[in-house]
């Protein structure tokens, strides 16, 4: 039977998942009372914007409504708000003085026009390019705004236009201040602050909503004649389409990118500091700015004031426990709503009441725990001057300048190359000059000023630590350099940074990614004056001195923290079995620290089986059965001299290194006749297009691990699981490093994969 017909016959709901509620219906009970909240919050807000831009009362409800419902459904943010902002109102009022109210609507519907564009161009994450602290600060600012503005209104008096006038003002505020007003603003504080210490089911309440309702159902009984929400005539009367200007296109088109500038920044920054507030999903923020572009074309359409996202409105969503967008477009159906059908309750609620539910939420914003990471991080001084700015002159501007300080703080710790001179402890010292961070031009005047502070004459090691490093700065750095040996005096330059001096002679500066690189041979940083090998062809101690001079003075402090578990003792997890060139660093290979490697070197990396050097049996058995490693790895090399020595004795050339050197290739003779036997490894190797010598290397690699498999100590580890082992070639010319196993070789890193 046909499958589809199967499934017919299976019964609708006999496995079908349990139904769950639409994410709208599991939300609601959190969005629904926290639109009252906003709304409450809003009606005021508006009323008073718009009576202070110039614009006709009814203007801010109409912006209200629109934002909430319009930018609601629209934006990227979940939880922002939006409707008139005071930020705007300096330049909404300006603007109805020279053009009048309907063409500032024309105005308002064109920057909503200018705003779809910019989020059609995706430029809205541009915000993100923000210093949090810029936003910890304006959300400060607004705070003490709010503060300063709402005392007024809870002490009955009126709120004016600026932060600093409403400052000065207090004084003659609290001796005219009105005890109803007061006692009924103080009893909305008192409520929200104890709110929290209720009974968890008295808290399923929102208390901002509880409070507002409480206290204003007191002051109907007690205080009738006090100073409440006032406005006359229909939301819907104050429609009106706009109008184009009579002439002066140019004027209108600035106040149409200016409006455009201002309701996007902050609409922008209000968004990314409401995330800040909550644990639920991003803005998308080019979908913010076209949603609050629509929004502005409808309400400029309509007759309504600018709109933007407004953070007091939203930071009330956030506290009063909204989860999704269906609050902010809720609040603006409650504007709409209740300014058609029940603007006489919305008159019950008096001034203080609200103001006192403002004065809680403002200082919300304030946050002590801000204040201390900005002191510890630095940023203290852009904190404090954007606070000020913001308070003291306006948002846009406040934020504005508070982005140019944490740019200039950026450009001073980024640029800013840390330049030091050391005077040497003891007179056989040389002098050292520490350069690290960025070396750019901007540098130079301190690098001058520093290597000139160096006596004439005298030895000096510069170490340079540089992530980038132009022209300009290498050039007076050489200069002085010549200037210097000119004295008789040596300079060496040592490099430690991830852009090397020789770079900036003639390429394009450019900061290079960090790199966990090692120490460098010493001959690449030993004076070039001096050779580093005498007359007997051995290395000075002098070589070996300077060496520990300079871990002492770049490296032993890094050291330290690394070992600091290992002084009482070692638990090492794998014997490394190499040769004693030279060239071949065990842990530079495999990326070992202090304590992750027990090795064993000899000539020719090689073992034995038949007891016949007990230096390398007593290595296996300490390996082994003292400290219990879980692997063992036999590493050769490339072009080694063992190797060499091996083949020249097989074709009668055999160098004279003495008795003692001739029995120790004993070990190594075997894998010359398993090479010319054929020994896989050997093909494998021949057919990668390795040398003779290095296919050598390579099965004198193999016949180890066989040896190590017929040890008394690790045959039996081996052959139990408890012990692995492990076989490596080096091959020096290209760093890499290759896998060898009984059977063949195979390249651990894919780029070599085919070396012929």
């Amino acid at each position: 039977m046909p499958q589809s017909n199967q499934s017919a016959t299976v019964p609708a709901d006999s496995h079908s998942p349990p139904r769950t509620k639409p994410t709208f219906l599991n939300n609601l009970g959190a969005d629904l009372p926290a639109s009252l909240v906003v709304f409450l919050v809003a009606l005021p807000l508006s009323l008073g914007i718009a009576a202070a831009s110039g614009a006709p009362v009814m203007a801010g409800l109409i912006a209200a409504a629109v934002g909430g419902i319009v930018a609601g459904s629209l934006g990227g943010s979940p939880l922002q708000v939006s409707g008139p902002a005071a930020g705007l109102t300096v330049v909404v009022a300006g603007l109805v003085d020279e053009f009048g109210w309907q063409v500032t609507c024309a105005i308002t519907a064109a920057a909503g026009v200018v705003q779809l564009l910019m989020g059609v161009s995706r430029i809205g994450r541009a915000a993100l390019a923000v210093s949090p602290v810029v936003v910890k600060a304006m959300l400060a600012g607004i705070g003490i705004t709010i503060i300063l503005q709402q005392l007024h209104v809870l002490l009955g008096g009126q709120a004016a236009g600026s932060a600093i006038e409403n400052l000065t003002g207090l004084p003659a505020a609290i001796t005219n201040v009105e005890l109803h007003s007061a006692l009924l603003g103080l009893a909305v504080v008192a409520i929200l602050l104890t709110w929290k210490f209720l009974p968890a089911a008295v808290r399923k309440i929102p208390g901002p909503l509880a409070a507002v309702v409480a206290v204003t159902a007191v002051s109907v009984a007690v205080a009738p004649s006090v100073e409440r929400i006032s406005f006359s005539g229909s939301i819907f009367d104050a429609i009106a389409l706009p109008s184009l200007p009579d002439g002066n296109w140019r004027a209108a088109a600035m106040a149409v990118i200016t409006v455009a500038l201002i309701a996007s920044i902050e609409s922008l920054l209000s968004a990314v500091a409401v995330d800040k507030m909550h644990g639920g999903s991003r803005t998308n923020l080019n979908r913010e700015l076209a949603g609050q572009g629509s929004a502005n074309v409808v309400s400029g359409m309509l007759g309504g004031l600018p709109v933007t996202g407004v953070i007091v409105r939203s930071a009330t969503n956030v506290e009063a426990g909204a989860k999704s967008r269906t609050s902010a477009i809720l609040h603006g159906v409650w504007v709409l709503v209740f300014s058609a059908l029940f603007a006489g309750l919305i008159q019950l609620i008096p001034l203080s009441v609200l103001a006192g539910l403002l004065l809680v939420i403002g200082a919300k914003l304030i946050k002590v725990a801000d204040i201390r990471t900005s002191l510890r991080t630095g940023d203290l001084l852009v904190y404090s001057v954007t606070l000020v700015c913001v308070v003291a002159l306006n948002l846009l501007e406040g934020v504005i300048i508070g982005l140019a300080l944490a740019a200039l703080c950026v450009l001073w710790r980024v640029l800013r190359a840390q330049i030091q001179a050391h005077a040497p402890s003891a007179e056989a010292l040389p002098w050292r000059v520490t350069i690290a961070g960025s070396c750019s031009f901007f540098a130079l005047p301190r690098l001058n000023r520093v290597l000139h502070s160096v006596p004439e004459g005298q030895d000096v090691v510069v170490e340079l630590n540089a992530d980038y490093l132009d022209h300009a700065f290498r050039e007076a750095l050489v200069a002085w350099q010549k200037q210097q040996r000119n004295t008789g005096a040596s300079v060496i330059l040592e490099e430690h940074g991830t852009t090397a001096f020789s770079d900036a002679e003639d390429n394009t500066p450019q900061r290079q990614d960090p790199r966990e690189f090692p120490l460098p041979p010493r001959t690449s940083w030993l004076p070039s004056g001096a050779n580093p090998v005498d007359d007997g062809g051995r290395l000075p101690l002098r070589s070996i001195l300077l060496g520990i001079d300079k871990y002492h003075r770049r490296h032993a402090d890094k050291v330290r923290p690394l070992v600091q578990d290992l002084t009482e003792g070692q638990n090492p997890d794998t014997l490394f079995v190499a040769c004693v060139d030279s060239r071949v660093n065990p842990n530079l290979i495999t990326s070992s620290g202090p304590g992750d490697l027990l090795t064993l070197r000899n000539i020719g990396n090689v073992v034995c089986n038949d007891g016949s050097d007990a230096s390398i049996d007593s290595a296996l058995s300490f390996a082994v059965k003292g400290l219990a490693v879980d692997s063992i790895v036999v590493c050769g090399h490339s072009n080694c001299g063992a190797m060499k020595a091996v083949i020249a004795d097989a074709e009668g050339a055999s160098p004279d290194m003495g008795d003692g050197f001739d029995v120790w290739l004993e070990h190594a003779r075997p894998s010359y006749s398993a090479l010319l036997a054929g020994h896989p490894v050997a093909v494998a190797a021949s057919a990668e297009g390795y040398s003779r010598l290095d296919q050598l290397s390579m099965v004198n690699v193999a016949l180890q691990l066989r040896k190590l498999e017929e040890h008394p100590v690790t045959g039996p580890a081996l052959a139990s699981g408890q012990l692995q082992a492990t076989g490596l070639f080096y091959d020096i010319c290209t760093a890499r490093v290759v896998l060898v196993t009984p059977e063949g070789i195979e390249q651990l890193d894919p780029s070599m994969a085919v070396r012929a």
